[in-house]
């Protein structure tokens, strides 16, 4: 397992906690998903066999947040 802290622009509210943990959290290889709206963190904890860094990413921004 790896784990990453992505930092995330655009998160304000409970909202876009559920919208970035629930469409990670339903990648097949992601084992947690934890934001941390002050921080403007997204910590994930995945197996990098089943899951890209990258799909990771691109599935945070689908949900119209930033990673940078």
């Amino acid at each position: 397992m790896e784990k990453v802290s992505l930092n995330v622009i655009g998160m304000s509210c409970g909202h876009c906690v559920k919208a970035v943990e629930g469409s990670v959290g339903a990648l097949n290889g992601v084992s947690s998903v934890k934001v941390d709206l002050k921080a403007a963190k997204v910590d994930v904890e995945f197996n990098s066999q089943e899951v890209s860094l990258e799909k990771i990413k691109e599935t945070i921004d689908d949900q119209g947040y930033d990673v940078k």
